[in-house]
Order: structure tokens, then sequence, then C-alpha cells
């Protein structure tokens, strides 16, 4: 296992995806992991839910691309790559994010800069359920700042 990216609706378990990344895996010291879930407040909102589209083929070509810059820029061993679809209820699991190398200092960075990279360039659309009825969500100027700021 290099690298593997699911795209799914069923939920997964915490413990095998770090499982997966340390199996028959004893050069690498660290493994970092992030996993997403949907909380209940948004912009000052009550949310109960959300529900979750993506672009097949394109998503994961756009996970991959992310995945090979981690590669370049930093000595990392394993990624694991899960984002979810369909409808989430409160408290669920929507992403996770795990990297494995040598030393901690590259797993983080790489870890987070997927991350980054994944919520501004990876064709996933988001509905949220609020208060106030449905919701379709736009990118964070935020989020795009962070992505950007990888570039300097």
């Amino acid at each position: 296992m290099a690298e593997i990216i699911s795209i799914q609706a069923q939920d997964f378990s915490l413990a095998d995806e770090v499982a997966l990344l340390e199996e028959n895996n004893p050069s690498d010291g660290a493994v970092v992991t992030f996993t997403g879930r949907v909380r209940n407040k948004n912009e000052g909102l009550q949310v109960s839910g959300l529900y979750l589209e993506h672009y097949p083929g394109m998503t994961e070509k756009s996970l991959d691309k992310i995945i090979t810059i981690a590669k370049e820029r930093w000595s990392i061993g394993r990624v694991r790559v899960i984002h979810r679809i369909g409808q989430l209820a409160i408290g669920e699991k929507i992403v996770f994010v795990g990297v494995t190398s040598m030393h901690r200092k590259d797993a983080f960075a790489a870890a987070e800069f997927i991350m980054d990279y994944l919520k501004v360039q990876a064709p996933f659309w988001k509905k949220e359920l609020t208060e106030n009825g449905e919701k379709w969500l736009d990118a964070k100027t935020s989020d795009s700042n962070k992505a950007q700021q990888w570039e300097s």
C-alpha cells in the first residue's frame, strides 16, 4: 500500500485505517491522521445534517494529484484518503487523511497540506441542512488562503 483513495457513502473505522497504515511498515516511525466530522453549527446557524456530492473520476484524479505533490515535497511513505458522500448526520465522519513517514515533521506537514488542498481543489459539493432550510456551501476564503500559503 503506497496510497489508497476512497470516495464512499459508508462509514469507516479509524482503528482499521491506522492499522492499514502501520501494517508491515517497519520503516515509518510516524503516523499522522486527521478526521473531519459533521458539526452542529456553522456560520451562526444550527445544522442538523450534511449532504455531499462529488464528480466521479475527476475527484479521484484531483486527490491523486494532491498526494503526488505531497510526495514530491516531503519524505512520506503511505497515504490514505477517505472522503464520504451522501447524507451524513451530526457527529459522523466526513474525511480521513492518514500519512506515514520516517519522522513526524514530514508526516504532519504532508497531512496538513493534503487536507488543505482537498478543501479547495477536489470537486466536492456540500449542502447543509440548517434551521433555515437547505443551503449549498461556497468555498471559504480562509480555506483558499490556507492552501495558497503552501505555495510560498
